[in-house]
């Protein structure tokens, strides 16, 4: 059989790779708690949100869980056999969550500078629209991922560049999978949104004034705050 090319495994499978083999051979036992966060990181060489990813990672499979407040312990092998399968490589289910919001920060960052100069009213509307509908969804006690979704792909509908409006819709293809779902279950909450919500009325004001600079400060500024949101302590997020 010829060799096959080798592709190369996301960074994040990687690490969740070696801690599940450290399972496996029982370095950490049932019942145990894994090392901190930070203490992970530096001894794999990575940085903390990759860690992130492979704990939340092994977490959908069953292998591991996080007690918010106390740890991250290790769970009887048999729950290991409810593992979900991998998505499959290079699709969008398969990107890591926060490697996609440092993506999307230099992307619609642009993408909102774009829309800025050249929005049509028919644009300007579908943002305002959108924007409503996530305080709608919010006033209901929902999530307001409909309207986020929604606000986000307006804005790269109203760029005029049909490659970033493909761009984008992948970044949200990407939230659909197992791993950003679960990360959103940690931390988004009410007023997570509440701020990303005040976040995105400063990103519609800049491109109603058609100034693009602050429109790509606004987008960058919420998209940092997302990210922050993101990768906030264990320790700090409500219980589910």
């Amino acid at each position: 059989m010829p060799l096959q090319t080798v592709e190369p495994q996301r960074l994040y499978r990687q690490i969740a790779e070696q801690l599940r083999q450290l399972i496996a051979s029982g370095e950490f036992a049932v019942g145990a708690r894994l090392p901190a966060e930070r203490e992970l990181a530096s001894q794999l060489g990575v940085s903390r949100p990759s860690v992130r990813e492979a704990l939340i990672a092994l977490e959908v499979e069953g292998i591991i869980e996080v007690r918010t407040g106390s740890g991250i312990y290790v769970l009887a092998q048999h729950a290991a056999a409810k593992s979900l399968p991998a998505p499959a490589e290079n699709t969008p289910t398969d990107w890591g969550p926060l490697e996609v919001m440092q993506a999307r920060l230099l992307v619609e960052a642009e993408v909102a500078a774009l829309a800025a100069l050249h929005a049509k009213r028919q644009d300007l509307q579908a943002i305002a629209a959108a924007l409503q509908q996530m305080k709608e969804e919010s006033a209901r006690g929902e999530m307001p991922r409909h309207g986020d979704e929604a606000f986000h792909q307006a804005v790269a509908h109203a760029c005029g560049s049909s490659v970033l409006l493909d761009t984008v819709q992948r970044f949200w293809q990407a939230r659909s999978g197992p791993l950003f779902e679960r990360l959103s279950d940690y931390f988004e909450n009410p007023p997570a949104w509440q701020a990303a919500i005040t976040e995105h009325e400063h990103v519609l004001a800049a491109i109603k004034a058609r100034d693009p600079q602050a429109a790509r400060r606004a987008m960058q500024k919420h998209l940092r705050q997302a990210h922050k949101r993101y990768s906030a302590s264990w320790r700090h997020t409500p219980a589910r």
